[in-house]
């Protein structure tokens, strides 16, 4: 079977990560995330994992290398991976989907979800050290950041979207739909 790989976008908290899970412990897959080696950088570098520093670091790179480099790294990763179905969370802009549409069997999902339950995720999970506490006028904020503008115009570049707005069986079964095409 030739790999199925599944690029996921979606704003903040949409269900990506919810998603790659699903993905690795149904199928058997794997998942990459584009945060992954941002995190590494700031581990090593003793910053906070927090979404800004993150977001920073992620600028550095695209503007003293090149645009796509954070998506190089991924496909790098990807044809190292002998995962038949592999979910790249995390994709966020045009420059990353032109990258990775160059690997075979390649799908970009969009993760549709409102901002309200996109909000509730964010605030239960706190992933980040800075989102536990934060509030519904900061969230909106984080929104209009740099590395978020570029996110809603993927859902027109979709191959599949995905509405996020229901209970977790119903995001399960519409992947699974995804999977079995």
């Amino acid at each position: 079977m030739a790999k199925v790989i599944l690029g996921l976008a979606g704003e903040i908290a949409s269900g990506k990560g919810t998603t790659a899970k699903y993905i690795c412990d149904k199928y058997n897959g794997s998942a990459h995330r584009f945060s992954t080696m941002l995190r590494d950088v700031a581990k090593r570098l003793y910053l906070e994992e927090n979404r800004e520093n993150l977001q920073k670091i992620s600028t550095v790179f695209r503007e003293n290398f090149f645009d796509d480099i954070l998506s190089s790294v991924i496909a790098k990763d990807v044809e190292n991976d002998k995962h038949e179905i592999i979910a790249i969370d995390g994709v966020r802009r045009m420059a990353d989907i032109s990258y990775l549409k160059r690997l075979p069997n390649f799908k970009l999902v969009y993760i549709d979800t409102s901002i309200e339950n996109s909000f509730g995720r964010l605030t239960q999970r706190g992933e980040n050290m800075d989102d536990k506490d934060k509030t519904f006028e900061e969230f909106k904020k984080d929104h209009e950041r740099e590395a978020e503008l570029q996110i809603r115009d993927l859902k027109e570049k979709a191959d599949y979207v995905i509405d996020n707005n229901g209970t977790t069986e119903e995001l399960y079964r519409q992947i699974d739909e995804i999977i079995n095409k």
